[in-house]
């Protein structure tokens, strides 16, 4: 619910990139060049890389993510949310989501 308060109030979208903690930004900007790239969009509650992939444990997992999440942003249209917004509703339906 305050996920989609922040949605109606404009500060996030239905559809885009996680938020993540500044903290945890801070680092993995350093670690993950391309991650800065994902910030250029407003975060979501769903995204390409939830629906793709499982929850992150390691940076490594969180360095697959990021390139879902570059390639949402370069690609990013109605269709495209569309796609994810479908895709999002299997993943809780089928239980795919996180372990």
């Amino acid at each position: 619910i305050p996920q989609l308060i922040n949605v109606v109030q404009g500060h996030m979208r239905l559809i885009g990139p996680r938020p993540e903690r500044p903290h945890f930004v801070t680092r993995l900007v350093e670690e993950i060049p391309e991650y800065a790239v994902r910030q250029k969009v407003p975060p979501g509650i769903t995204g390409l890389a939830q629906v793709k992939r499982h929850y992150d444990a390691t940076v490594e997992d969180v360095r697959k993510k990021v390139q879902y999440d570059v390639y949402y942003v370069t690609h990013r249209c109605g269709l495209l949310d569309l796609k994810i917004l479908l895709a999002t509703i299997d993943v809780v339906l089928r239980r795919k989501g996180a372990r």
